[in-house]
């Protein structure tokens, strides 16, 4: 008994070990969904100000979002194959530097006054994001129980969604509210979230996490394709328009705000309204993360998708306080989809999780051509009637919901 007694007290022990790490690893991630989220968020500023500072039309604004994303296209096949080399802790490093090293391009990009330059520096930096997120999606998922993984990775999304609330706040002081619209504004923001990137990047080198033997194994050579996944591939697409949907009304929220019938707002206090729209993501996925216990998750998609469609229908045939606030209500509806739409995309996938990881994150290129297909919507017919663009995206998230999940 005595034996029984102790043997129980020393796996209660290990078990409340394991806990421990898994809980301070957990915190660890949430950090990084801090950081990238601050920075991401920060385009929606700059677009309003580059736009202004280069003399551009709708569509060539946008080229920033497009070059921002497209990194997400390109680099994450690459970042799947360097965190299965390093592992997912090296690769968190390695992606923060290639982030900070994307932020201190923005100096000689202002210096210059190169708008091509300014693109290129977007394009270095969301390649560090990248990896960030190829890394540390999956590995929230393996955190736990996979039952509770949408919750816990929708938990880890609501401090992302504290970073994009903050950062419009922040860039609209530091930014938009500059006398004159000179691109050497961005240069000190910048190299200080550098300075943080390099600093967090220093910590993640240091820290102990722990390693998940189904995430960091090597995959077996398989004959498996992810294309044979079905739920993988159309998740994929569901990301693809999530993203481009999401990232494109935020893109055209300060224009939107600055139109004499919707709000005619300065660029700043258009700039801080942004803040609204990531908020609203962030309590749509604290509130999404408790009920997502109750509730099905492709049920509590499909329902957000539906409102998401009614709020901008609302915004396009409306002026004044309605078209503004129901636009921005479109960002507590947008919080749970990524984070639902990821999990279940990549859900028994087993040995195959970190390329299917590699496909739902390349997908995020949504991001950079549905802005700008929403561009050339808003230089043809108008900022308004243009947001008919994002509906139709979340149109196909309601029909990926009910009919393209979970049939792998």
């Amino acid at each position: 008994m005595a034996g029984s007694a102790s043997g129980n007290s020393t796996a209660t022990s290990v078990g409340d070990q394991e806990s421990g790490t898994q809980t301070f690893a957990f915190i660890a991630m949430t950090c990084l969904f801090f950081f990238w989220g601050f920075i991401t968020v920060l385009n929606d500023i700059l677009i309003p100000f580059l736009k202004e500072s280069f003399d551009l039309n709708y569509t060539q604004a946008m080229l920033v979002q497009f070059c921002f994303f497209g990194a997400y296209f390109i680099v994450s096949p690459f970042a799947g194959k360097l965190i299965d080399k390093v592992g997912y802790q090296q690769g968190i490093v390695l992606g923060l530097l290639t982030t900070a090293t994307g932020c201190v391009l923005f100096y000689p990009s202002a210096s210059l006054n190169v708008y091509a330059l300014f693109l290129f520096s977007f394009f270095v930096l969301a390649s560090g994001i990248t990896i960030l997120q190829v890394a540390a999606n999956p590995y929230v998922t393996a955190l736990g129980p996979e039952s509770t993984a949408a919750s816990r990775l929708n938990l880890a999304q609501a401090a992302n969604s504290l970073g994009t609330t903050v950062g419009p706040i922040i860039g609209a002081a530091l930014i938009l509210g500059v006398v004159a619209a000179d691109a050497s504004a961005v240069q000190g923001p910048y190299l200080m979230i550098a300075g943080l990137l390099v600093a967090a990047a220093l910590i993640f080198r240091r820290i102990k996490l722990p390693v998940l033997a189904h995430v960091e194994a090597t995959e077996e050579a398989s004959a498996e394709s992810v294309w044979n996944h079905r739920s993988l591939v159309l998740g994929a697409l569901a990301i693809f328009l999530y993203v481009g949907g999401e990232v494109s009304i935020g893109s055209f929220l300060v224009n939107y705000f600055s139109e004499s019938s919707i709000a005619g707002m300065s660029a700043v206090d258009a700039g801080e309204m942004v803040a609204y729209y990531w908020g609203a993501a962030m309590v749509g996925r604290l509130v999404g993360a408790w009920l997502m216990n109750y509730i099905a998750a492709t049920k509590y998609l499909a329902i957000n998708s539906v409102i998401a469609v009614a709020m901008i229908v609302v915004s396009m045939n409306s002026t004044g306080d309605v078209a503004m606030w129901s636009i921005l209500a479109v960002g507590f509806f947008n919080s749970i989809m990524f984070p639902t739409i990821f999990t279940l995309a990549i859900k028994g996938l087993g040995s195959l999780t970190s390329k299917g990881s590699g496909l739902v994150c390349q997908a995020i290129v949504g991001g950079a051509l549905v802005p700008l297909i929403q561009g050339v919507a808003a230089d043809m017919i108008g900022i308004q009637l243009s947001f008919i663009v994002p509906m139709l995206c979340y149109i196909y998230i309601g029909w990926y919901a009910l009919k393209g999940a979970d049939q792998n």
